[in-house]
C-alpha cells in the first residue's frame, strides 16, 4: 500500500458511499449554494452559542450522510473527525451524540482530507466496512478563538479570510459504485516564519506545493493525469504564492485545472470575504458538496484534494511562534473504468 515515501495506493479502492454538507446563510449566498444539501437561516441554529452551533453542524451532517448511505448508525464502524476548537470540541462532543467509536484528529483546516486518507487507508486494510470522516468550523466561534469576537468588529486587512460556517462528513465503504478514493499524500509540516494569523494563505501555500509535488514524485505521474487539481483554502493571496511556487519549481500545472476551494465557495463582488474563504468547513463542503456532485455527474473524471491546514493556536501565537503549516492530498475518480 506504500508508495515512494510519504504516499499510499489502495489496491482495493474505498468508496465515498454518500456525502453530506451543512452551511450557514452566509455561504448559502455564495455560488454553490445549490450543491449543498442543508442551508441554515440563522448562524445560530437556534443554540445558545456559537461552539453549540457548530457542534449541530457536524450532528447533522453526520447523521444525513449515514442517512444518504441507507444505513445506520450502529452499522458504522469508526468515527474520524476534528475541528478547529481547543480540544476539537466541536466533533469530540458530536461523537457523544453519534455513539459510533472515535478517533478524533486535528489538522485545523487540513482535517478533511486528513481523515478522508486515514478511514480510506482502515477501509483499504479491511480493518473497517464503514468509517464515518467528517469535520466542521463556524465563522464566529473561530473569530473568537484566534482572532477577535465578531462583535468587536476589528478591520481586517486584504490577506485575511473568512472562516466557512460548515460541515461535510463522508461514508468510506468496501462496497458501492464511487468515486472510488485511490490514493492519498501525507504531508510534512513546512514552516516559512510567517507570524501573521491574518496571512493564513501565505502560511500554507509552501505546504500545499510540497505535498502535491510529493504526489507526483511517489506515484510517477504528473499533473495532467488529473481532470482538477484544488488546493484547501489558500485563497487568492496563498493561491497566487502557490502558483509562483509551482513555476519555480518547474511543475507543469499547466497540465491540468487548478483551484482553490477558498476561492469558489463565496462571491468576491458582492460578499465581503477578503482574500477568500478558510476553515475546516471550507474544503469539506466544497468538495463533498459541489466537486462530488460534479463527478457523479461526469464533469471530472479523476481529480486531487490537496487539504491545507495552519498548525497555530492562540498559545502559539501570544508567544510569538511562527506559524507551521500541512497539506494532505486525497485523490479521488468517478469509479466508472476503474
Amino acid at each position: 500500500m506504500l508508495k515512494g515515501h510519504q504516499s499510499w495506493i489502495f489496491e482495493n479502492k474505498p468508496k465515498i458511499k454518500a456525502s453530506a454538507t451543512v452551511v450557514g446563510p452566509f455561504e448559502g449566498r455564495g455560488p454553490l449554494a445549490g450543491d449543498f444539501d442543508i442551508i441554515h437561516g440563522d448562524s445560530m441554529l437556534e443554540e445558545e452559542s456559537w461552539e453549540k452551533a457548530e457542534k449541530i453542524l457536524i450532528e447533522q451532517a453526520a447523521k444525513l450522510a449515514i442517512e444518504k448511505a441507507e444505513l445506520t448508525k450502529e452499522q458504522v464502524h469508526f468515527h474520524i473527525g476534528g475541528d478547529l476548537m481547543n480540544q476539537i470540541i466541536s466533533t469530540s462532543f458530536a461523537a457523544r451524540t453519534l455513539s459510533i467509536p472515535y478517533l478524533g484528529v486535528f489538522g485545523a483546516c487540513s482535517t478533511s482530507m486528513e481523515s478522508l486518507a486515514l478511514a480510506s487507508a482502515l477501509v483499504n486494510s479491511g480493518a473497517a466496512k464503514f468509517i464515518l470522516a467528517g469535520t466542521c468550523s463556524h465563522n464566529s466561534s473561530v473569530e473568537k478563538q484566534f482572532r477577535y469576537p465578531t462583535e468587536y468588529g476589528s478591520q481586517k486587512p486584504p490577506t485575511a479570510q473568512y472562516t466557512v460556517t460548515g460541515a461535510g462528513a463522508a461514508i468510506v465503504s468496501q462496497e458501492g459504485e464511487g468515486p472510488v478514493i485511490t490514493s492519498a499524500t501525507i504531508g510534512r509540516v513546512i514552516d516559512m516564519g510567517i507570524t501573521d494569523p491574518f496571512n493564513m494563505g501565505a502560511a500554507m501555500a509552501p505546504a500545499a506545493v510540497d505535498t502535491i509535488q510529493a504526489h507526483f514524485r511517489d506515484l510517477q505521474i504528473e499533473p495532467g493525469y488529473y481532470d482538477l487539481i484544488v488546493t484547501g483554502d489558500l485563497g487568492k493571496v496563498g493561491y497566487d504564492i502557490a502558483c509562483k511556487l509551482f513555476e519555480k519549481h518547474n511543475v507543469p500545472m499547466h497540465q491540468t485545472e487548478y483551484a482553490d476551494c477558498g476561492m469558489m465557495i463565496y462571491d468576491y463582488d458582492t460578499q465581503m470575504v477578503q482574500a477568500g474563504a478558510s476553515g475546516c468547513g471550507c474544503s469539506a463542503v466544497v468538495t463533498y458538496g459541489h466537486l462530488l456532485k460534479r463527478m457523479r455527474m461526469g464533469e471530472i473524471k479523476r481529480m486531487l484534494v490537496v487539504a491545507t491546514g495552519a498548525l497555530l493556536s492562540p498559545l502559539s501565537y501570544q508567544q510569538g511562534e511562527s506559524i507551521p503549516s500541512i497539506a494532505h492530498a486525497v485523490a479521488i475518480e468517478s469509479g466508472r473504468g476503474i
